[in-house]
């Protein structure tokens, strides 16, 4: 394909993909933020100078073939 004899397609095709993406996002709505809903997880996801940051990550165990 050349590129140079189709660059007025291309360029059609973005503009037409970008408006396109653009009406999607503005169709979402915006996030809202609120507090967690329990102090404990809220504390324990704080750095500080002597303590790290703990992250936990459960997923479920897929069974083993053996």
């Amino acid at each position: 394909m050349n590129a140079h004899k189709h660059m007025e397609a291309i360029f059609v095709v973005t503009l037409a993909v970008l408006g396109a993406g653009k009406f999607a996002l503005d169709s979402v709505p915006q996030a809202q933020a609120r507090p967690a809903a329990t102090g404990a997880l809220l504390e324990r996801n704080i750095a500080t100078g002597s303590t790290a940051a703990v992250v936990i990550v459960r997923a479920p165990r897929l069974p083993r073939h053996g």
